[in-house]
């Protein structure tokens, strides 16, 4: 995977989850990136030949993305009262450091027959490293497992657990496909 990260300073490494999880994606599977921030994960896998929806609500960021081969751009309110991703599915959806419970319905809903959700997030405890800390932002212990076992997901991956890279933390993550 190093052989795909650019050495300029826009490129950030991807996180190792995502890097253990892309190999469930079809090749050239269109993905979406929800709450992109700056667009690591992004510019990943359109490195490698995914197309790509980033979406976010801070404009700023997502200008590092515009132009770039196999990524395209829309500024999103997630959170608003419109969800602005009805109707679209997608055969991968990825997310990290990202938790807003009130939309995890609508977010499976975007998976097509076959699709991959990649997800990775803080979960209780973190508030011992730092933020995030609100507890409305961190996963309870096997959170992920259960919202997509009740949503008819198969597992293929779960973690969580304290980490140290690249800075302490509790995390949780699964991967999980769409039958």
């Amino acid at each position: 995977m190093a052989d795909l990260i650019n050495d300029s300073p826009e490129m950030i490494r991807p996180s190792e989850w995502l890097g253990q999880c892309i190999k469930h994606l079809q090749a050239g599977a269109r993905v979406l990136d929800m709450a992109c921030g700056s667009g690591r994960h992004s510019r990943f896998m359109a490195e490698i030949n995914h197309p790509v929806l980033a979406v976010d609500r801070n404009t700023l960021a997502l200008a590092g993305l515009s132009g770039l081969p196999g990524i395209e751009t829309r500024e999103m309110d997630l959170e608003g009262a419109v969800w602005p991703l009805a109707g679209e599915t997608f055969a991968g959806v990825v997310v990290t450091n990202y938790l807003w419970r009130p939309r995890f319905a609508e977010l499976l809903a975007l998976l097509a027959p076959g699709g991959v959700l990649i997800y990775e997030t803080f979960m209780l405890g973190n508030e011992a490293y730092g933020k995030p800390s609100n507890p409305d932002f961190l996963l309870r212990p096997q959170e992920l497992r259960e919202l997509i076992q009740a949503a008819g997901l198969r597992e293929l991956a779960f973690v969580e657990g304290y980490v140290d890279q690249p800075k302490p933390a509790m995390r949780q993550a699964i991967c999980a496909r769409r039958e």
